[in-house]
């Protein structure tokens, strides 16, 4: 019975470290891609005019979508008032980064709260919007640094800031309607720095973080989706 019970643990311990191997390598690939396509602007990388107006020249674009069985304004509510601590996944990421780069906690970032507030507390400022359908949100930072502080300026001031030293980000979110009862919930990211040293220390910071990136924008709209969904549903209901 001893030796059963040795045997189911050491199979349990081989299958864990199995796959903490395979997430490493999955780690270390998608990084090692980033790395090799920082720059590339994708061949299709679709037109969109209010991202454009801010950063048309981008070292980065990251974007991800979703359908949604909601209308887009239902969508588009769900996503200004998502709340990104009920996630375990989320917080864990954060938590990652904030002990690879020796980052001190940020005050109430642990704290229940529509995610619009959060990121206007954080820093950023919305740079554009369209009502009930997208907001373009936009902040100069130095994301490199352990505590990284975000800094708004008013949109023209944005578009024309090259100071050297800064990375340049803007992103959204936004709902497009398919049809009456069904949306896209999408986001964008864009990324450009302001001269080769912030560039050079940019791209290292960015394949390193960006398998995480990755994940927290999945993991964002599925509990978007699930939120507007949900939301859906009850006033239909009642």
């Amino acid at each position: 019975m001893r030796h059963h019970t040795m045997t189911k643990s050491h199979r349990l311990g081989g299958a864990l470290l199995g796959a903490a191997g395979l997430a490493v390598l999955s780690y270390a690939g998608y990084a090692s891609a980033t790395w090799a396509r920082y720059g590339r602007r994708p061949r299709r990388a679709p037109a969109d005019p209010l991202l454009d107006r801010f950063i048309p020249d981008y070292e980065v674009a990251e974007r991800h979508e979703l359908q949604v069985r909601a209308p887009a304004d239902v969508t588009f509510l769900a996503a200004r008032a998502l709340d990104l601590s009920q996630s375990r996944i989320v917080r864990a990421i954060f938590a990652g980064r904030s002990l690879l780069m020796g980052a001190g906690p940020v005050p109430g970032d642990d704290k229940p709260a529509p995610l619009l507030d959060k990121v206007l507390a954080l820093g950023w400022g919305i740079l554009a919007e369209v009502p009930g359908r997208k907001v373009v949100f936009g902040a100069v930072t130095q994301p490199w640094n352990a505590n990284v502080v975000f800094e708004s300026l008013e949109p023209d001031a944005f578009a024309a800031f090259d100071r050297p030293g800064y990375a340049k980000i803007v992103w959204t979110l936004e709902a497009e309607a398919v049809d009456a009862v069904t949306s896209i919930a999408r986001t964008e990211t864009r990324v450009a720095t302001t001269d080769p040293a912030s560039r050079a220390r940019f791209r290292r910071y960015w394949a390193t973080v960006s398998p995480g990136v990755l994940l927290i924008r999945r993991r964002m709209l599925r509990l978007l989706r699930r939120d507007a969904e949900r939301m859906w549903h009850a006033g239909r209901v009642h």
